[in-house]
Order: C-alpha cells, then structure tokens, then sequence
C-alpha cells in the first residue's frame, strides 16, 4: 500500500507541548506548570447565559461572521479599550479560537513560495500553519538580550524579496514579552517599507500588567495593512469554549472569510452567547483573575531568581521563561529530569522555536500554593544536579 499522508503533514513536527501534557496524564501528584489554560472556572453569569440560549433551542447555525450582536459589542468593545475601529459588518469574525483565526488568515494571503516571518519564540503552531498553507516560514529570533522584544535591526536581515507578511504575538508566549509603542514604530517603518502584511496576534492583550496595551493596528499607516485576532480563552477562562475573531480591512476579512465558510461554517453559537455576555458583564471578574495573576507573576517570578533560575519579569501574559543555562542542562533534559524525578511538568523553550534554547516555559496559571510547591520541588531537583 502506497504512503498516502501528505508531504506536508509529514513535515510538520507533533506539538512539543502536547508531548509533555500527555505524559503528565500518565503520571500522579505532577504539578503542571506547562498548559496554557487558566486554572479558573469560567465565570457563572456567562455559563449561565449560554445554558439560557440552549434552554431556548439557539443551536443553530448562525451568520458565518458570527451573531450581528456579537460583532457589534465587539466593535464598541475594542474601539473604547484601545482605539481599534472596525466596522462589525464588513470587518470582523468570529472564529472558533484564536488558532481558526491566525490558520485562515495565514491561508488567505499565502501563495506557494512566500516566505511568513515569525517572531520567535513563538506559540508552536505559526510555524507549521505557514507550511500547510505552502508558504515557508522564516524565524526572527527574539533574544534575552532584548528581553524578548522583536529587533528591528534583526528583522531587517531576515526580509527578502519573497517576505510577504510578518507574524507577531505580544504580550508573549512563551516570553510574557509586551512590545510599547516606541518598540513597535521602527517595526512598523520596516513592514510598511518593505510592503509586507502583519498578523498580530493579542489574545492576551487584556493580560498586561504595566501600562496599557497598545494594539498595532493603531500605529499610524498599519491599520490597512494589518490582520488583527483575538479571543476569550485567556482573559475570561473560557479555553473550552472556542470562540475568537478576526479584525481586518474588508478585503482581507473576504478573503479569510470564504475560507472560514467551507471549513468551519460559523463558530459554535451557543460559545457566542457565552462570549457576548463576557463582553456586556464580566469586566469585574476578569480584573479580579489579572489582578491574580499579576500577584502570582511577582512571587513566582521572585522565586526563581531566589533559588538560581535567572528569569527576566514578563509584563503580560501568564508565562516565566527561566534560564536553565547555568545548571550545565539542556532546556530538554532540565524539563525531563525535572518531570520524572519531582514531578513537576514545564515546557522546553526549544519546542518554541529560535531564541527559546535553553529556557523553559512554566505558566503560572495555578494556585499560589501550587506555585510554592513547585518552587521547592524545583530548588529540589536543583540542589541534586
């Protein structure tokens, strides 16, 4: 029988992240620091809409864009938190996550042969998305020297001739890395000289702790020339529910459209209820869950530079990203050891591409106690090397 798995599929490596999250299924007492999902339950009232909607027989098929009120509350919501307009007509989506979004988008603009840039590290899937879509990715490395910001002298050198567009994501995963306004202009003079598109992805835009987040559609002439996503998994705990969006001027929010029409139709109807009301009720409960994270970000962050793990302090996201350099251990084989001999799970940096060598990623999106737990496992662990 002939290999009938495609070359593409083949080329693509499995999630670095899933390999350790299934292992830690196997085993018992781990404390994972190495999903990113918040370890709060979504908040009630929201829960509590979406049961209504169901109770009253929404579970239907709606708008391909998504629910008109949705998209409207969206706009008002985006335009007064951080001066995005877009019109909820002809310019935004609603997708089934934020991984929908950047896949289509990715698929609306790339012809085979292009070449996406990456800021790297970066979320595991950017990379094998571009290759799907028969485009070839190109890291730029973010480096710790930068604190993990994107160098304009750095993406510079990686632009060619085929360079047709430029991915981002700040805040950051893995590096809790925030970009300001004065870190993104010269991103922006290179992208718009250049004739490049951007892909920004903010999902965790409302998880930035000093300052305000600065959305890069907002810096002056990249509005046109930028693909906007979002979503509600990281700021409302709302990972299993599966609704994001797409902000773009209309021609690109028609190209990605036609493609969320054939693979996905519309996102689930009863998580755009859910999402709806996060937008008109849960501004309380998501400051609240910030606010503990940002308190969890400062011990956490304390406590490994205490016992030896040089870690810089990330201004968004919920993620640290340690260096294990100085223990003489790979990234590989620190998150190895360290799973099977205290049992708590972390990612490699490496499994996120160029500038993640030698780091791991621990998500502090558990308890405080859990949190102090695994600060003693790992001084453990540490003191045995």
């Amino acid at each position: 029988m002939r290999d009938f798995i495609s070359g593409r599929a083949q080329e693509i490596p499995p999630s670095g992240i899933r390999k350790f999250f299934d292992l830690v299924l196997t085993m018992q007492d781990v404390i994972s620091l190495g999903v990113g999902e918040p370890d709060f339950s979504t908040p009630w009232n929201i829960c509590e809409s979406s049961i209504y909607s169901i109770e009253q027989g929404s579970t239907s098929y709606t708008s391909n864009k998504g629910l008109q009120s949705l998209r409207e509350a969206l706009s008002r919501y985006l335009d007064q938190h951080y001066c995005l307009k877009y019109d909820s007509e002809d310019e935004i989506i609603i997708t089934s996550g934020v991984s929908e979004a950047l896949d289509i988008s990715i698929r609306a603009i790339t012809d085979p042969g292009d070449e996406i840039l990456i800021a790297q590290p970066s979320y595991v899937s950017y990379a094998p998305c571009v290759t799907l879509a028969g485009g070839i990715p190109v890291p730029v490395e973010c480096t710790e020297k930068d604190r993990f910001k994107l160098n304009s002298d750095t993406l510079a050198e990686k632009i060619t001739r085929k360079s047709k567009a430029l991915m981002i994501n700040f805040p950051n995963n893995p590096t809790g890395a925030v970009m300001r306004e004065e870190d993104l202009k010269p991103i922006a003079d290179l992208v718009i000289d250049n004739d490049l598109l951007l892909i920004s992805d903010e999902v965790y835009a409302e998880l930035t702790y000093e300052g305000r987040h600065v959305a890069t559609a907002t810096i002056q002439d990249l509005r046109e020339r930028t693909i906007t996503l979002n979503g509600f998994s990281k700021a409302y705990a709302m990972t299993g529910w599966r609704v994001g969006f797409l902000c773009a001027p209309k021609p690109l929010c028609e190209a990605a459209l036609k493609i969320h029409q054939y693979v996905m139709l519309c996102a689930p109807a009863m998580g755009q209820v859910a999402a709806l009301e996060a937008i008109r009720s849960a501004e309380e409960e998501k400051n609240r869950m910030v606010d503990e994270y940002r308190l969890r970000r400062n011990m956490f962050i304390a406590g490994l530079n205490r016992i030896g793990l040089p870690c810089h302090t990330p201004d968004g996201a919920f993620y640290a990203f340690p260096s294990v350099k100085e223990t003489g251990l790979s990234d590989t084989e620190f998150a190895e050891r360290l799973l099977k001999e205290q049992r708590v799970a972390v990612v490699p940096g490496s499994v996120f591409g160029a500038g993640g060598k030698d780091h791991l990623r621990c998500a502090y999106a558990v308890s405080r106690k859990q949190l102090t737990d695994a600060l003693g496992r790992i001084e453990k662990f540490m003191a045995d090397l």
